[in-house]
């Protein structure tokens, strides 16, 4: 049985904090899940570290679709949360709707998450509504990085700080069962966890969240072209990547790769009756 929103508030009011991981196919979904990782974010930063945009304001529907399906596929107990790409919530209540269970309908996710704070708290509301579970998601929020002016850590100010607490309870009045918090400072962060009832989970946002979130490939170090600060390398999985290619590519020029073993044999006889063929 998968793990519910239930579940996820039943871990804040035990105090008991949860790692929350992201996964984009198959495989890595199913070593996160067998790792003990309860909560799986098939998040649009797909866009960047799969996809290779130079943004996640790039990624459609039909891409995050696509990988939640394989994730999905994978999983057999984690909660499984689509990550609501740019302007797929944005332009009305009903196409918020549907793209959101087009997530649970189509690609099996259990829940759904999607960036702002007070001015989407009316589609979080309409979406938690029709029964679909809603993650929010404030502080630096990646799809409107044009709009913040850049990728910078936000709630850096008495103003900056109230109005973020004001998003965050907007949010859970709107019936959202948890939310990110990404590049606030970590007393802000703090302050916020403290003051909902709903589960905080922190990227960038310091230990007093109730959980942490994580991008995979940084927290693996496949990500080798930047280094988020709030990112800590718990693999080099990269450079083992590379070094594996590379001796493979080395073999493969020496003709030391394949040897016998990685052969399939026969009879001499075969190979005289197709030679005299």
């Amino acid at each position: 049985m998968r793990v519910t929103t239930r579940n996820i508030q039943e871990f804040k009011k035990k105090g008991q904090k949860f790692a929350v991981l992201t996964a984009y196919d198959y495989q890595m979904a199913k070593l996160v899940e067998e790792a003990g990782v309860p909560v799986i974010l098939v998040g649009d930063s797909l866009g960047q570290v799969v996809l290779g945009y130079d943004s996640t304001v790039k990624v459609t529907m039909d891409e995050m679709l696509h990988h939640t399906k394989a994730v999905v596929r994978a999983t057999q107990r984690a909660m499984i949360i689509g990550d609501m790409p740019f302007l797929s919530y944005n332009v009305d209540d009903a196409q918020a709707l549907n793209n959101a269970g087009r997530f649970l309908q189509e690609a099996g996710a259990q829940a759904v998450k999607l960036e702002g704070g007070i001015h989407v708290a009316r589609t979080v509301k309409r979406i938690t509504e029709a029964g679909i579970p809603v993650m929010g998601h404030i502080g630096l929020t990646p799809q409107s990085v044009h709009q913040l002016g850049g990728y910078r850590v936000q709630g850096k100010t008495s103003a900056e700080a109230h109005n973020i607490m004001k998003d965050a309870l907007a949010l859970e009045a709107a019936g959202a069962f948890s939310i990110v918090l990404e590049l606030i400072p970590a007393s802000v962060a703090e302050a916020i966890s403290r003051r909902l009832t709903i589960p905080t989970i922190g990227i960038g946002a310091g230990v007093g969240c109730d959980a942490q979130v994580q991008v995979i490939n940084d927290m693996l170090g496949l990500n080798t072209d930047f280094i988020p600060k709030h990112a800590k390398h718990y693999a080099a999985i990269g450079d083992g990547i590379r070094e594996a290619v590379m001796a493979y590519v080395s073999e493969v020029q020496a003709e030391t790769f394949p040897t016998e073993a990685q052969s399939f044999l026969t009879e001499d006889t075969i190979i005289e009756g197709i030679q005299q063929a």
